[in-house]
């Protein structure tokens, strides 16, 4: 019995992937509409308005996110707490237009 437990373990181990943590907690503001596409390239803020990219934070944060997604196939992303400022968000968007990416999505979550 123990035998098939082990091998269930391995099975499931081996076949499951494993998701990197988000850099900051977010909790994305809800809407309707339709699903968006998954993307890698995903810039975070968090309600205080920090911004995270993989590792970094604040201004580093941007700047890799924004080469790294102008390099990129799909869509690059943009999710913020919902308890972020407005003027926040703007700003930020603001800054990634003025970097040349115009085309970035805001994620949020379905009702």
């Amino acid at each position: 019995m123990i035998n098939v437990v082990f091998l269930l373990l391995v099975f499931f181990l081996m076949t499951s992937q494993l998701a990197p943590p988000e850099p900051i907690e977010v909790t994305p503001p809800r809407a309707t509409g339709e699903e968006g596409t998954s993307a890698q390239v995903i810039l975070f803020m968090g309600a205080d308005g920090t911004l995270a990219f993989r590792d970094l934070t604040g201004a580093p944060a941007m700047t890799a996110f924004a080469e790294e997604a102008a390099a990129a196939d799909a869509p690059p992303l943009f999710r913020a707490d919902a308890e972020a400022e407005a003027k926040a968000v703007a700003r930020a968007l603001r800054d990634l237009a003025g970097r040349g990416l115009t085309d970035v999505a805001l994620v949020v979550a379905p009702e």
